[in-house]
Order: structure tokens, then sequence, then C-alpha cells
């Protein structure tokens, strides 16, 4: 065998285990967005079957159908952002953190008490798999936290007929400190959403959902919204 066919062999054993650690690298990741090590395995594999098909045409005038140019790893991460501090896994400390506190309230008209308990029992029943529950819902609070569980404590969970919202607000405050609810007793519905003496409102945003008028409303078209 000529040294240029072991070189080739060679390469190609290269992109064989690159392929094979690439692999092994997405299944650790497990669906994982910007793994570092998938990263790097993915730059290894490519400038392996890169140098592969530079061989074989060298050798023979054959390509592969790896259409692929040589990787900088340094250079691909400062030019599509992947990895942020490198393929080493590294990552510089950010100087100025910043903790964000988005906090919301939204009230809601309970046009028939009857028709919120029924959606309530149906979406318990939902969550247990068609199963009777225990104890039946027999609350408007407890009927809008059944929902709201139901839909992962979101409030889109909330967007059913048998609740008419009203107005809303919004805050977005820099806080010194991430919230700690196990700082806070169960029954404490204030503490948490209370504004510490170094926390920054940085804007609030009002929310006037929309009204329909009637025919019979007395008005012929709405008024004019303040601002």
């Amino acid at each position: 065998m000529t040294d240029e066919h072991a070189e080739l062999d060679a390469a190609l054993e290269r992109v064989i285990e690159a392929a094979r650690e690439h692999l092994a690298a997405v299944r650790r990741a497990a669906g994982k967005v910007d793994d570092d090590d998938v990263w790097q395995a993915y730059v290894d594999l490519n400038n392996a079957s890169h140098a592969y098909d530079e061989l074989l045409l060298d050798a023979f005038g054959e390509v592969t159908p790896w259409d692929v140019e040589s990787i900088d790893p340094d250079e691909a991460d400062q030019r599509f952002g992947v990895g942020l501090g490198g393929v080493d896994g590294t990552e510089p400390g950010d100087p100025h953190p910043r903790v964000i506190s988005v906090r919301q309230r939204r009230d809601y008209r309970v046009p028939s008490v009857a028709a919120l308990l029924r959606v309530a029992e149906a979406a318990r029943r939902t969550a247990l798999g068609g199963e009777e529950p225990d104890e039946p819902v027999d609350s408007v609070g407890a009927a809008v936290l059944e929902l709201l569980e139901s839909g992962d404590v979101s409030l889109a969970s909330l967007d059913v007929p048998e609740l008419e919202p009203l107005e809303g607000v919004v805050t977005v405050t820099e806080v010194s400190a991430p919230l700690d609810v196990d700082g806070y007793a169960a029954e404490d519905g204030t503490g948490p959403f209370q504004q510490g003496p170094e926390d920054r409102l940085v804007g609030r945003l009002d929310d006037h959902p929309y009204v329909e008028f009637g025919e019979d409303s007395g008005e012929d078209e709405p008024a004019p919204a303040d601002r």
C-alpha cells in the first residue's frame, strides 16, 4: 500500500470516528439547543470530511457527496454566535448581570358561575384522564385555579367564554435578586409582588380590553380611548 493510499484510509477512519463522536454528542444533548459538545463534534466531523474529500480528489480525481468547507471553530463561534464562549465550553461572566421581573394582573367578570364551574369540572376530568374527581369544584376561585393548573399556569387558559376579561396591567421591573417562592407563606398573595427598596420599575403597560357596543347601548360608536 502506498503512502498516499494509507493516508487516504486514515482520513476515512477519522471521518467514521468523527461521525460516531457527533452522534454520541447529539444523544447526550437530548435536544438541547446550542450544545457546545455537539458544536465541537459537528466541526470535527465537517473538517474530517473536508480533509478526506481533498485527499480523494488529489489521489483519484474523485469527490464525495459532501459539499463542505473547512471550518475555523473560533471564527464560526464569532460569526454564528454558537457556544458564546467558544467550543471549549467556557463562557465569560457578564460584568453587568440583571434580573428582570415581569408581573401581570388581569381581572375577569364571571357572567355565569354555574357555567364556569362546569368548564372547570371538565378541565379536571381531562387532567385525570376521564376519571371522576373525588371532590367537585365548588367555588369561582377554585374553578379559576383549576383552569390555570390545566393550562400550565398560563393566562391563556382563562381565555374562555365563561370569563370576560376586564382591565389588566403588566409591569417590568429590574430587581436585585430573583424571586424565592419558598420565602413566602402559601397564603401570602401580596409579598411576592411587592417591589423591594432596590428594585427599579422600568415600565408599566395598561391593557384595556375591547368592548363591543350593542345596538341597545345608546351609543353609536365607542368613545376614543384616553391617551
